[in-house]
């Protein structure tokens, strides 16, 4: 029972569920869903009915059949009710809550945030372009948002080429010194391809920050020449050639090639070139042999000399092999790999302790 008022008599007397009610009905007690109602037109016979707590249609029914003159009075009653604000009572009424409110009814999203999300999802799923021009990912925006429209295959790959000259302009532009990078290449439908990311620690947060550089095609084969040519290029497109402090790939043998002629390592510091003092050590015929090689100089054609490979075609940084790819060379190649040594040196020993016994 819900809780009300005591009277004089320390009886406890219930709140009336429809206070514009109380001339007609009189509430004497609850049970389970329902309210005891007693009708005030009886009297003075005592006729108690029940009626659901959320709707008094009950009441209404036994005006209509036993007391069909008083009608009026009780539509005027519940039309009275109904012209006041609605409150706890008014709300209990008119019954069941209305159905929840949709999507679009209650916010309206605009055109550019919708393209912005739906840009964002292409680019963060690697999701092909023509996605947005498949019929159910259109019937999915439009049950969301029906008076959005859906961006063309062109238009996105529009959006997505000015992101990410907006993303280079931004990389170009963060002033930060040293940056380590990684490279692969793979094959993928007949076509071989170059992924370079970047790795570098902002100096005023100290966060790790990390940015995809190129995934572009390579034609051809995957020779050292190629991806040394290739590497080159994207670093200097991006402008940080000299800020590059290591680049780290796996152990194939066109990336070891590649860095060794091309990468910056401590051999590659010339020797000295001899000084003047190490010329006058020479024995006594050091002079007329200087006197022969003048007279013997030999000329030769100098684009011949340019076009030849003197391994600074290309600069790359310091090269630096990837210690994932190693272990899992040493627990994959090399442990089957001395399985099968093991096993060959027993069965060996075996076939010679057979031919020492005959």
């Amino acid at each position: 029972m819900a809780e009300g008022s005591e009277d004089r008599g320390g009886h406890q007397t219930l709140p009336h569920p429809w206070p514009y009610l109380e001339e007609v009905f009189e509430i004497v007690g609850s049970k389970n869903d329902s309210w005891c109602m007693r009708c005030k037109l009886c009297q003075p016979k005592n006729h108690v009915l029940s009626a659901f707590k959320n709707s008094p249609s009950n009441l209404k029914k036994h005006i209509e059949r036993k007391h069909p003159n008083h009608l009026g009075r009780y539509k005027t009653l519940t039309a009275n009710s109904q012209k006041r604000k609605p409150g706890a009572d008014a709300a209990a009424d008119e019954g069941p809550p209305p159905k929840q409110a949709k999507l679009w009814e209650t916010r309206r999203v605009s055109q550019a945030s919708v393209d912005k999300e739906v840009l964002h999802f292409i680019i963060q799923g690697l999701h092909p372009p023509n996605l947005v021009e498949q019929q159910g990912f259109v019937d999915l925006v439009h049950h969301l948002q029906p008076n959005i429209n859906v961006m063309s295959r062109n238009t996105v790959v529009n959006k997505v080429e000015k992101v990410a000259l907006e993303m280079k302009i931004n990389l170009k532009t963060c002033g930060i010194e040293f940056i380590a990078t990684t490279t692969d290449c793979w094959t993928a439908y007949r076509r071989g391809f170059l992924g370079v990311t970047a790795h570098w620690i902002d100096p005023q947060t100290m966060k790790r920050c990390c940015a995809a550089l190129a995934c572009k095609q390579l034609k051809g084969s995957h020779s050292f020449s190629a991806l040394a040519s290739a590497l080159n290029e994207i670093h200097t497109e991006f402008n940080i050639r000299d800020k590059i402090t290591r680049t780290t790939t796996d152990n194939g043998s066109n990336f070891l090639k590649a860095f060794r002629l091309y990468g910056q390592t401590n051999e590659n510091i010339n020797n000295p070139a001899p000084t003047a003092a190490s010329g006058e050590e020479d024995d006594d015929g050091g002079e007329d042999e200087n006197n022969e090689d003048q007279d013997s100089v030999e000329f030769v054609e100098a684009g011949a000399i340019l076009d030849e490979d003197d391994c600074l075609e290309y600069q790359l940084p310091k090269h630096h092999r990837c210690a994932c790819h190693l272990l899992n060379l040493v627990a994959t190649v090399d442990v089957e790999e001395a399985n099968v040594s093991t096993v060959y040196k027993r069965v060996s020993r075996s076939t010679f302790s057979k031919c020492w016994s005959l």
